[in-house]
């Protein structure tokens, strides 16, 4: 019974990782263009795209020439202005070590960038907090050590 159970728990899981490798959705949008986008976000599936069909920035095609996304990304901005940009895309590289991922774009040398938040379901850069994905994360694996 309990040998089912994990085997069970196991393929789902690889089927789990095997649907999620070929896409991730997530929101793209500004804030400065897209009132909807800002910290107060307001779903909308005209802001959803499939980060398949997008490349990297500019800003890091160096480092990830011909990598697909990752995950998704939420950048919290400060402009010459003080008031915060809220920008949400797809996110390319590491998530384990997201520094290369989150680097600022060195174009815009007057915004410093105030956060960055990097998580791995779809559509999941669309809430207010990343925190969450974190906590169903961490109830995954006390249930997996649970059943092992």
């Amino acid at each position: 019974m309990v040998f089912t159970l994990k085997c069970s728990l196991a393929v789902a899981i690889m089927i789990s990782l095997a649907c999620s490798a070929y896409a991730i959705k997530c929101y793209q949008c500004e804030s400065l263009t897209t009132p909807k986008c800002g910290l107060k976000f307001e779903e909308d599936e005209t802001l959803l795209i499939d980060c398949a069909k997008i490349g990297p920035p500019r800003s890091l095609q160096s480092f990830f020439p011909l990598q697909n996304a990752t995950g998704c990304i939420k950048k919290t901005l400060e402009s010459v202005a003080g008031h915060p940009q809220i920008v949400r895309s797809c996110y390319f590289g590491d998530v384990s070590n997201i520094q290369s991922g989150c680097q600022s774009d060195p174009s815009l040398p007057f915004v410093r960038q105030i956060g960055c938040d990097v998580c791995t379901k779809d559509e999941c850069n669309g809430s207010s907090s990343i925190a969450p994905v974190a906590g169903a994360i961490v109830l995954f694996f006390a249930a997996a050590r649970l059943l092992a």
